[in-house]
């Protein structure tokens, strides 16, 4: 017993930015815990990053965010590694493993999970294993470089500290010891006569304690997350900008703050709380045996992590649900069917649950779950004789997340308003199933008429605002150029009063007539001496992708104006490029290279490095989407 409790714990830190490293985070200490091994699990702004020499062994997970940044919680914990003071023997003796989260579509990626291996290695740490790196990309998400990486993890950190597994590495405690205590409790209150009403509260005051109260409670709320909302919209204008049945549907959306305006820069980005369909929530709560009307607090059962007793105010429990709870639009993670397979009274559907939750059967699940995009609601229906108690549920359900925009409006322009330029998502799963994105399906349905407030956060992108006397050069295909709006409209009124320096923009669509956003708006300030005219030193030029046999992106567009390209980046300008994250952030990348080796007479390579310290001295950035 006493040699128990002298044995040293298991550390996981994790680093998260919308919730996939926490999974993956939970997904290995559970696998940890079946293997008798003692851990701690925290994320990574909890820690204190000096006790890192004191720790036997440490299992990061990281994800990699934007153009290769660090979450947002893990930026104090980086800037204490990056100290010149911590020598190269600091972490001698402690032994570490790390799991990356990212996306190969981007350029950098899985940067995060790359430099802190480096790092912790230079510092005289010790991998246990040779760092993993979870794709989007792969046909099983993430889990698919993440099941055999921890296998070797188990494996080999049981060759070198065989006492962390007493069992050793393969040997699993039963599920049905794990599976009886979920990790939260849920708290049920003899309340009547409150309105919890979400979409009908007259009571902003009301309505911003509810959403702060349901959020702060729910167990997905990750450290870094605010939970009440900065300010709350009501849409003015809802306009198509796109011709029907081509393709496209993009729409321009205008809203007013109905509470306090919040100034907000070009370039910054606002985060929208979706509504969530009040059919679907019903059929949710009925095929789940629930009383919608019962007020509920939610609490951890571990109360070391409990939150602040003035936020956790009972709401209801249909608005718990419709606040933080993605029932009708995101995929369930392989644990929920682990979990459902102990409340499966059929023998057939727990037998099917079972192997959909087995190393054996992950490929199968990804085109059954994460393939069709079935949502929470739908597998549900798919195993009627599954009765999970609502604690499981707040706990796996996945939670239901705010919707980041790039603004495409100034504040100076517009005071009392917000504007965003939003791309319809909808598209068909390999079994023919029609499927639509929540949060743009829902703007797009909503009628300026109606009394609508819209939950809203506002924050910093990676598009800083530059100043009036910045020559810029923006590259913005589609939806790219939203935020490039609000830059061209917040210039046009500083050249009003001020001397201002000149921008060029390169647009990119399929075809002039269906999907050329915003052409009236960028043609007018193209001409008459508008701060995109030639006149003035500037340009708008558009590759109209598809209204010709050979396809025309920006990138060719780019390269036919080269000399005026250069000419700015030769006065200082700065480089904005926004868009889809696939192949065209790299593409344009290419293409200054191309631009300054030519121009410049410089090889590729120094035009390569002359980028790169574009970048380094804060004149080259990058917001992509995927």
């Amino acid at each position: 017993m006493e040699e128990q409790l002298r044995r040293k714990k298991l550390l996981i830190l994790y680093a998260s930015q919308t919730g996939n490293a926490l999974d993956a985070a939970e997904r290995i200490a559970r696998e940890a815990e079946r293997r008798s091994s003692p851990l701690t699990l925290l994320s990574i702004d909890q820690y204190q990053p000096s006790l890192l020499p004191h720790e036997e062994a440490v299992i990061f997970v990281v994800s990699t965010t934007g153009q290769g940044d660090t979450p947002d919680s893990m930026k104090v914990f980086w800037k204490y590694l990056l100290q010149r003071s911590l020598s190269q023997h600091w972490l001698k003796g402690t032994l570490y493993a790390v799991f990356g989260l990212g996306d190969s579509s981007y350029q950098k990626y899985n940067f995060v999970a790359k430099k802190l291996d480096k790092r912790l290695m230079d510092l005289g740490g010790t991998a246990i294993v040779e760092r993993g790196l979870g794709d989007d990309q792969h046909p099983s998400g993430y889990e698919g470089s993440l099941d055999p990486w921890m296998s070797s993890l188990w494996r080999t950190l049981n060759m070198i500290k065989p006492e962390f597994f007493p069992n050793g590495p393969d040997v699993v405690i039963q599920d049905k010891v794990l599976i009886d205590q979920p990790k939260v409790q849920i708290t049920y209150h003899n309340i009547k006569n409150v309105d919890s009403s979400f979409s009908t509260a007259s009571d902003l005051t009301n309505l911003d304690i509810q959403i702060g109260s349901a959020r702060s409670m729910h167990p997905g709320k990750l450290s870094s997350d605010k939970c009440r909302p900065d300010c709350f919209l009501k849409m003015v204008r809802n306009l198509p900008l796109t011709r029907p049945n081509g393709g496209k549907d993009v729409h321009h959306f205008e809203f007013e703050f109905v509470s306090n305006a919040i100034e907000y820069d070009i370039g910054d980005v606002l985060e929208i709380l979706p509504g969530q369909d009040s059919a679907s929530i019903d059929s949710f709560i009925q095929r789940c045996n629930l009383d919608p009307d019962t007020f509920i607090t939610v609490n951890p059962r571990e109360m070391d992590d409990c939150i602040d007793s003035e936020t956790r105010v009972p709401v209801k429990l249909r608005t718990f649900v419709e606040l933080t709870m993605d029932i009708a639009s995101a995929s369930p993670r392989r644990y929920f069917f682990e979990v459902m397979s102990f409340f499966a009274t059929a023998e057939h559907e727990r037998e099917r649950l079972q192997y959909f939750a087995s190393p054996e059967g992950r490929d199968d699940l990804y085109q059954y779950n994460q393939k069709e995009r079935r949502t929470v609601l739908e597998v549900l229906e798919d195993f009627p004789s599954v009765q999970m108690p609502f604690e499981w549920l707040v706990q796996l359900v996945p939670p239901l997340k705010r919707r980041a925009f790039s603004i495409s409006s100034s504040h100076l322009v517009h005071p009392n308003q917000v504007h965003l330029t939003v791309d319809v998502v909808s598209w068909t799963t390999p079994y023919k199933r029609k499927k639509k994105g929540l949060c743009s399906s829902w703007l797009a349905a909503l009628d300026p008429q109606d009394v609508m407030y819209i939950p809203s956060w506002i924050h910093k992108g990676c598009l800083p605002r530059p100043p009036p006397s910045l020559p810029l050069i923006l590259v913005g295909p589609g939806t790219g150029c939203a935020p490039f709006r609000g830059f061209v409209e917040e210039r046009a009124l500083q050249s009003k009063t001020d001397p201002v320096a000149p921008i060029i923009f390169i647009f990119g669509c399929r075809n002039e007539d269906i999907d050329f956003l915003y052409r009236d708006f960028w043609l007018s300030h193209s001409q008459n001496n508008g701060v995109l005219s030639e006149a003035k030193g500037g340009g708008f030029y558009v590759a109209f992708s598809r209204d010709q046999p050979q396809k025309v992106y920006v990138q060719h567009k780019m390269r036919e104006q080269s000399q005026r390209i250069w000419n700015l980046l030769a006065q200082g300008a700065a480089v904005y490029i926004a868009g889809s994250s696939t192949k065209m952030p790299a593409d344009v990348t290419s293409a200054f290279e191309d631009i300054v080796s030519k121009e410049n007479e410089v090889s590729r390579e120094d035009a390569a490095r002359w980028i790169r310290s574009l970048e380094k001295y804060g004149r080259f950035h990058i917001e992509a989407w995927s």
